[in-house]
């Protein structure tokens, strides 16, 4: 009995995120995501061979696409909800195909929800669980013995929280991803003020974002990356030539400003790529930001060429296309393969993000990029800052939050090392700080 936590996904891989709580015989579920790599290769493999769609829990399983959520089969009458940070798919992606397994409600911010609403109808999927939404900053009771509470925090997609689990044996934090933005360009800062309340009343254990804990700085604010932007896109000459741009779909504060700087270039600024409307679309349902307003939308794959056909003034416009990882069916990667358009010597294409650290990403963008360099474009890369704590972001929640325990996860070996050394530098004993792999229990 007590306060037991299972790592389900996310701890031997850097996707996949899943973790349970449990308190006697209650438990939650924190975060349901994919690994987008495998997730992405076997429907791709799938396609390839003209086969049937299986997107079963089992088949995505098997290929290791999301949580193995048979590791606590034993457990799913114990689920009373399922709590979800925030709407990146390697925290949110496998609820459409995992979470019928269990007769918990569903538990996320409005911006979180919505993402999820269009993931569910693009898929055709129906849940039986109910999806409730909370505000940022709030408490709710999921069952006898737990509580859960939201806590703003800032990251690359609105609406981002930290999640306290409240139990009778202590309180959990799970704070899977975050960064520490003093100047957000979109939505407030971080809830500093509850966080320091929750390490004065004691904090059990920190389960916690350890993807750049090596890095030995402060993740800069996105009103850097604004800053970036503007000086790429007002600080150089781009008369006469198309600019094309892509970014995370989801980044929804960064789409601003690229928004904003399109306009004070005078161009009408262009979105497309189908994630790129989800994204855009739930920030407006959602009540965040509408981006629609004086911007023009192409939506889907097909109709992406034609659109380029009857394109006769690139200079008068600015596209904004799906494809900064270099995905093989994304937007840009089409203009350049599949010679949707036809590139002039140096027109600009502005990569709004850093490469997402796994093996198919830094191939697919290695290819992508010669390619570009080879029409003679004029390629700027990294105008991007992280939305992942740095160790310094680490440093100064640890000192917030004063956890008795702390878990790393959401990254390789090395930096989870890397986050456990930190610890053991703020005055932490080895045995306070747990690296761990899928599978585990660990009670406390």
């Amino acid at each position: 009995m007590g306060l037991q936590i299972i790592t389900v996904g996310g701890y031997s891989e850097i996707g996949r995120n899943c973790t349970l709580v449990k308190v006697d015989d209650e438990a939650v579920l924190l975060d349901m995501g994919l690994h987008m790599d495998n997730y992405i290769a076997y429907t791709e493999d799938l396609e390839e061979l003209h086969a049937k769609k299986d997107l079963s829990a089992d088949a995505l399983i098997k290929v290791n696409a999301v949580p193995n959520i048979y590791q606590v089969q034993d457990l799913w009458h114990n689920v009373k909800a399922i709590c979800i940070s925030h709407a990146h798919l390697d925290h949110l992606g496998a609820v459409p195909f995992l979470s019928n397994k269990f007769k918990a409600d569903i538990h996320a911010t409005r911006y979180t929800a919505e993402v999820l609403g269009a993931s569910l109808q693009a898929e055709k999927i129906s849940l039986r669980n109910n999806l409730v939404t909370h505000p940022v900053n709030s408490r709710f009771k999921v069952s006898n013995k737990i509580s859960v509470e939201f806590v703003n925090i800032t990251h690359s997609v609105p609406q981002t929280v930290v999640i306290a689990v409240h139990t009778p044996y202590g309180t959990l934090v799970y704070a899977n991803d975050f960064k520490l933005d003093n100047a957000p360009t979109l939505g407030e800062k971080p809830n500093f003020k509850r966080f320091k309340e929750l390490g004065d009343k004691g904090v059990k254990v920190l389960i916690v974002d350890s993807l750049y804990a090596g890095t030995q700085m402060k993740t800069p604010s996105e009103s850097i990356a604004k800053e970036m932007l503007k000086d790429v896109l007002l600080g150089v000459n781009s008369r006469g030539k198309a600019v094309i741009i892509t970014t995370f779909s989801s980044h929804i504060a960064r789409l601003r400003s690229i928004v904003e700087l399109a306009r004070k270039l005078r161009r009408r600024p262009v979105f497309i790529g189908r994630s790129l409307d989800k994204y855009v679309s739930a920030a407006k349902r959602a009540g965040i930001i509408d981006l629609e307003k004086g911007a023009e939308h192409v939506k889907y794959g097909g109709k992406v060429g034609k659109f380029f056909k009857r394109v006769k003034h690139a200079d008068k416009q600015l596209f904004i296309v799906t494809g900064h990882q270099g995905e093989p069916g994304a937007v840009l990667s089409r203009m350049v393969y599949q010679h949707l358009y036809k590139f002039e010597e140096e027109d600009h294409v502005i990569f709004s993000c850093g490469v997402i650290p796994v093996e198919n990403n830094i191939r697919n963008r290695g290819k992508l990029d010669k390619a570009l360099r080879e029409k003679k474009v004029r390629l700027f890369t990294d105008v991007h800052v992280s939305g992942h704590a740095f160790r310094e972001d680490l440093r100064d929640l640890v000192h917030l939050l004063k956890p008795e325990h702390v878990i790393p996860t959401h990254a390789k070996r090395k930096n989870l090392e890397a986050m456990k050394e930190l610890c053991l530098e703020i005055g932490y004993k080895p045995h306070q700080v747990h690296i761990l792999h899928n599978g585990l229990q660990v009670n406390f």
